[in-house]
């Protein structure tokens, strides 16, 4: 049935009351996460840039004290926090040991063991582990569970108990590692191209594999796990007989394997991995989580950490048990430190190197869009919680916001941003304001309106302070009254409509039916219109909805399946077509902020339930990006489960280090790609958050590579905290459960 049809029969008459009974109260009735405690990973990096010193092995003991040798001495983590890395410096806390040449280093129960040129040695058990040998250049060990140590040179072998020589021998391949099966009481060797393994009852030496692509190995239970410079492979410790090699990994050239806390991890020449329950891999790589790429160690580190020893320093994988909702907190934090400008949510950029005390604060092109998303997530926090420091961040953001309209010359016109004068001028799109400490940004687009929209209207109708109240109704009529008077378009300082901020029809419905475009304005503009009119039952709202919808078709607009959406024809304008060259992501970012308005404040319950199928169609075709935010905000239509547990997942995963570090997952072999496509769909399943770029939400999640440099740090304030508290105001969420 057409928009005419519905008006004719009488459907579209507002029943205000039932429209308010509607709103205004949380949903009980919705499916609800439980927010229990999970395992939230961070990484504190060590650096080290003496390319003369070679990096070599990582051990902690049982009190947390961390040592790396190096081909220079003993070296030690100093300093170091989560965002501000530490350095590795020479180890001089007992000058004993580190006077020492030593030539290897182990944990064995918890303890530190040192390898040099004289003894096995320890500073554990009151210093009585000193076992020598008769290896002037020693370079590698392993041990047993009575302390027998299998020492070598790389060719020659020595098997040392506690007071005496009990074998000698030499190996037919040379050494490169040593280590012990305690189920099967044998020694594994590994050489330049074969795998043995020492019998130390039988004092006897086995050749077991031939293959000189191998680089590492590690005894896992039964298990030898070999790696490759071309995957890996594990060979039965019972029967020596190998598995089929494994190459579906992040990276293929194997650098070590380690046993760690239950669970496998890799290094390799790009990153290290750990083996999940399913059999899949959990990456790290870039500096979010390492000094460099090239891993040379593994290691159980203090308090339910991973050591990653790298060419280039230490990475420190920290493990801490926290809800949601402590990870909110943490979030809230960041954000009100560093990314709050005169009330704006803001990016601090131009940074060195991650270092987040180095950048400054920067005005956006969406200054508005972000702020009023952070400030969205600050109502629904309000709503659910009572918080006056929300509350108090709810007042600070909406002052910046209400000056955008106020710093410029254009009544109703909200500029971009604003700045103090003398930093962007430069910059064309920024004018002067009449106060001479300030200059304003024009040219302001229409997922500014919309973004402004959303958040005057949580306000409006979720906070009940009346100066709150009533200044966001105020600005809700003033950018609306704006656009009617200027025939539905964003009218600037010079008198024309901006480039983006334009929902007439004839611009509107210039485009072919499969652009986007034609159907993100009709459904925005309708959303704001109703909003509008909710709020301020001013008639010219419901008048001017009634005829786009009626005469200009903008109900089948935004009632069009995305199904149909897609590339404009060969025939079409060159605007059309650029504009429908891919599915645009930001467009979705602008229908979830419009969809508030269009779902909660349609003028009944038909168009209402038709909405609904237009929302739940969209999120249909979002599913595989598995977005937190527009899962969570699917829920504004009824009480199914949209991919809640997604959601989570998404929330879980994210990094708390938001910095924009460079990262590189298309080399990777345990994706599986698909064929080109409109929606710049990459792979079969979408990737971690916490392996992907940090982005908001108008970015493409299956984007699987990025160039940062560590040159920025986003804010949460949209990004995160804006799903986690709509999820808990809509009852997807449910307080922290410890």
């Amino acid at each position: 049935m057409n928009s005419k049809r519905l008006l004719q029969s009488g459907i579209f008459i507002l029943g205000l009351m039932l429209s308010l009974s509607s709103i205004g109260q949380r949903k009980s009735n919705q499916v609800q996460i439980q927010d229990t405690p999970f395992i939230q990973e961070y990484s504190i990096k060590y650096n080290f840039n003496n390319d003369r010193v070679e990096l070599q092995r990582v051990a902690a003991d049982r009190n947390g004290y961390v040592q790396v040798l190096s081909s220079h001495g003993l070296l030690r983590p100093k300093a170091g926090q989560f965002l501000f890395p530490g350095e590795l410096v020479k180890d001089v806390q007992y000058l004993p040991t580190s006077d020492k040449g030593l030539k290897d280093l182990m944990s064995h129960q918890k303890q530190l063991v040192y390898l040099d040129d004289k003894a096995v040695l320890s500073n554990a058990w009151a210093g009585k582990l000193y076992r020598r040998h008769q290896i002037p250049e020693v370079r590698y060990f392993a041990v047993d569970d009575d302390f027998t140590f299998l020492i070598s040179d790389g060719k020659n072998l020595q098997l040392l108990d506690w007071d005496q020589l009990r074998w000698s021998g030499v190996a037919e391949d040379e050494v490169r590692a040593i280590r012990y099966d305690a189920l099967n009481k044998l020694y594994w060797i590994l050489g330049q191209h074969t795998v043995s393994t020492f019998n130390p009852a039988q004092k006897r030496l086995t050749t077991i594999l031939d293959d000189a692509s191998i680089t590492c190995i590690e005894v896992a239970g039964d298990q030898l796990l070999v790696g490759t410079n071309d995957g890996y492979y594990e060979v039965d410790t019972k029967t020596g007989k190998p598995g089929a090699i494994k190459r579906k990994l992040p990276w293929n050239e194997i650098t070590t394997i380690a046993k760690l806390k239950d669970a496998l991890w890799f290094g390799s020449t790009r990153g290290a991995f750990k083996r999940n329950d399913d059999g899949s891999y959990r990456y790290y790589s870039s500096k979010r989580w390492l000094p460099s790429d090239e891993v040379i160690d593994l290691a159980d580190g203090p308090e339910n950490s991973i050591l990653i020893l790298t060419n280039k320093g230490l990475g420190k994988i920290c493990r801490k048990e926290m809800t949601l909702h402590d990870k909110a907190m943490y979030y809230d934090k960041q954000v009100r430190e560093r990314h709050i400008r005169h009330g704006f949510n803001g990016t601090v950029s131009n940074m060195t190197d991650g270092d987040v005390t180095s950048g400054s604060l920067q005005t956006s092109d969406n200054d508005g869009l972000w702020t009023t998303m952070y400030l969205a997530g600050e109502v629904f926090r309000y709503a659910v919680t009572g918080s006056s420091e929300a509350l108090q961040n709810v007042r600070e953001s909406l002052d910046a916001m209400e000056r955008l309209y106020s710093i410029n010359p254009v009544p109703g016109f909200p500029s971009r941003s604003f700045e103090r004068r003398g930093y962007k001028y430069h910059d064309k799109p920024w004018r002067r304001a009449e106060d001479p400490e300030w200059d304003w940004k024009s040219t302001t687009s229409s997922d500014e309106a919309i973004g402004h929209i959303f958040a005057f209207g949580a306000i409006a109708e979720l906070i009940a302070e009346p100066d709150l109240k009533n200044k966001a109704i105020t600005l809700i009529d003033t950018l609306m009254s704006h656009a009617l008077k200027h025939d539905h378009y964003l009218v600037d300082w010079n008198g024309e409509p901006t480039v983006w901020g334009r929902w007439n029809p004839e611009y509107v419905n210039a485009r072919p039916i499969m652009v986007g475009d034609r159907k993100i304005n009709s459904s925005n503009y309708i959303g704001m219109l109703q909003t509008a009119y909710h709020f301020t039952q001013k008639e010219k709202y419901k008048k001017a909805a009634f005829q786009l919808m009626e005469e200009h078709g903008y109900y089948e607009n935004l009632m069009r399946p995305m199904k149909e959406i897609g590339p404009a024809p060969e025939d079409a304008d060159d605007w059309s077509k650029m504009l429908s060259s891919g599915w645009n992501h930001s467009d979705d970012e602008m229908y979830y902020c419009g969809y508030w308005g269009l779902y909660r404040y349609a003028f009944n319950d038909t168009l209402k339930a038709n909405y609904k199928k237009a929302i739940v169609d969209h999120w249909e075709h979002e599913r595989p990006e598995k977005e937190g935010l527009w899962n969570i905000m699917t829920a504004l239509v009824g009480k199914d489960n949209y991919d809640f547990e997604e959601a989570i997942w998404y929330l879980r995963e994210y990094p708390l280090d938001l910095i924009d570090w460079g990262i590189q997952n298309s080399h990777r072999k345990d994706i599986e790609f698909v064929e080109p496509n409109f929606r710049k769909q990459t792979i079969r399943e979408v990737l971690p958050a916490g392996e992907l770029r940090v982005s908001r939400h108008n970015a493409n999640r299956f984007d699987l590579d990025s160039n940062g440099r560590g040159h920025a740090e986003y804010s949460a304030g949209d990004i995160w905290l804006l799903p986690y508290w709509i999820g808990r105001y809509l009852g997807v969420i449910s307080e922290p459960q410890k």
